[in-house]
């Protein structure tokens, strides 16, 4: 299981009554005193991870934010989850299930619906924050569906464009805003795939900041305070 982030936990202020359900499990965060549509985070973990990993840093982000934290479909033994399995083969090395990534693409989309209808967040500022395989998936729905997306956070992943809808280059990206970050010396994902994030979004003139740290596959803490002041100031 991959942990991105090594903060103390706080306690966390949930309210089970005002949980609802949704297309896929999810943990979840209400906003602090919000307002009638209060701005919302959806984050999608890491390859063999949980819906309590990302969430374990949720009373770190700002209070207005209404926070929930997807689980992945495909359950993994013994434990873990993933949005789509990633086989290891003698002539092709390490490869990605598309096919599944694409499905796990329309139902994160399905579900950012649920959430803006049973959570009563705000539709126009939806952010998506992930780690690993949730970051490419991010990356997916957002290009995909960027009318869905104000902000993507994508921590230690890149963009896989065989999961991109068909036709995504045509899209209205004029409201997507994009901050990516990784490690230099990732040992999961190699750095010189994230490096060709920033000018692939460049080309398609969405707004990016892509940062690297001196760290492997994780997160440093001075890389989530960045990404904490960059979404402060969406």
């Amino acid at each position: 299981m991959l942990k991105t982030l090594q903060f103390k936990r706080s306690c966390l202020f949930l309210h089970p009554m005002e949980k609802q359900s949704l297309l896929l499990e999810h943990n979840y965060r209400a906003a602090k005193n919000p307002s009638e549509n209060p701005p919302a985070i959806i984050m999608l973990h890491g390859f063999g991870s949980d819906e309590n990993d990302l969430f374990s840093f949720a009373s770190e982000l700002p209070e207005k934010y209404a926070i929930i934290s997807l689980k992945a479909p495909i359950k993994m033994e013994p434990f873990g989850n993933a949005w789509y399995n990633i086989y290891f083969d003698n002539s092709q090395g390490k490869f990605s299930d598309d096919a599944q990534a694409i499905v796990s693409r329309e139902l994160v989309s399905k579900c950012i619906d649920e959430v803006i209808e049973k959570y009563k967040v705000d539709s126009d500022n939806i952010t998506l924050l992930g780690f690993s395989q949730g970051t490419i998936l991010c990356f997916a729905v957002a290009l995909s569906y960027p009318e869905k997306v104000k902000n993507v956070i994508g921590l230690s992943g890149y963009i896989n464009e065989a999961i991109l809808k068909n036709g995504y280059a045509e899209n209205d990206f004029s409201n997507l805003n994009v901050y990516t970050s990784h490690g230099s010396v990732d040992q999961v994902i190699p750095v010189q795939w994230a490096r060709k994030t920033e000018p692939f979004l460049k080309n398609l003139n969405i707004d990016c900041k892509y940062s690297e740290f001196p760290v492997g596959h994780g997160v440093a803490p001075q890389n989530f305070f960045e990404l904490k002041s960059w979404l402060e100031r969406q």
